[in-house]
């Protein structure tokens, strides 16, 4: 069976290599996607982030990756013959948020949503809080 693990990956955090690595275990394959998300502002170029979650990957066998910004999830799916999409949850806003998403998708399609706790050591880390630090820490001081 394959599954999609899509996001924005900008940048990939531990705790995506996390969600990544318990998918690769339950799915033969697992299709790991940056996707376009028009609510946020891409920092990091396509091409860069694909590299690194290919560097994240490396010693998982059973993990490609790829990007799709030109349609709906639900529309890569059916072009690759995936019927499970992998999302990982930090807390229960990411549940809410996750959610009408996860039901919208399986009434156009019937592809099914598989909810990934995260590690609670590293539910605290997200790609925007990864970035805001790593911008502080390019902040010459006065």
């Amino acid at each position: 069976m394959r599954a999609l693990f899509p996001g924005s990956f900008d940048p990939v955090t531990q705790g995506h290599q996390d969600v990544l690595r318990h998918a690769a275990l339950l799915f033969d394959e697992v299709v790991v996607c940056v996707m376009f998300n028009a609510n946020k502002t891409g920092r990091l170029p396509i091409t860069e982030r694909l590299d690194r979650l290919r560097a994240a990957a490396a010693d998982l066998n059973n993990v490609t990756v790829d990007s799709h910004t030109g349609g709906l999830l639900v529309d890569y799916c059916r072009g690759a013959g995936i019927d499970v999409v992998v999302r990982g949850v930090r807390c229960g806003a990411d549940l809410d948020h996750e959610m009408p998403m996860a039901r919208m998708n399986h009434e156009l399609t019937g592809i099914e949503t598989l909810f990934i706790a995260a590690d609670p050591d590293l539910a605290h880390i997200s790609s925007t809080l990864v970035t805001a630090v790593s911008q502080r820490d390019r902040v010459p001081e006065r």
